[in-house]
């Protein structure tokens, strides 16, 4: 898949984010582990991209290991519940 080709939406994307990272907010404040982890993922795929786009390293693999922990905390929620 060619990166660059959702270049266009990039602003959007970084105005999605900013949503799913309020919804995030409240969430932990709310004490909705799930939902945190749910609203947090998507918002770190976003900025992981936008990364790749400027090539900040930094942000990118900050954003990598938050994705991998924010899968691995989904993953392990749904495994204790069940």
């Amino acid at each position: 898949m060619n990166l660059l080709k959702f270049a266009v939406f990039e602003q959007q994307l970084k105005w999605l984010a900013l949503a799913l990272g309020l919804a995030s907010t409240v969430s932990i404040v709310q004490g909705w582990q799930l939902a945190a982890m749910l609203f947090s993922l998507p918002f770190c795929l976003i900025w992981i991209y936008c990364a790749w786009l400027r090539t900040e390293p930094q942000l990118k693999y900050i954003n990598v290991i938050f994705a991998i922990l924010y899968i691995y905390g989904i993953a392990r929620y749904f495994i204790i519940q069940a």
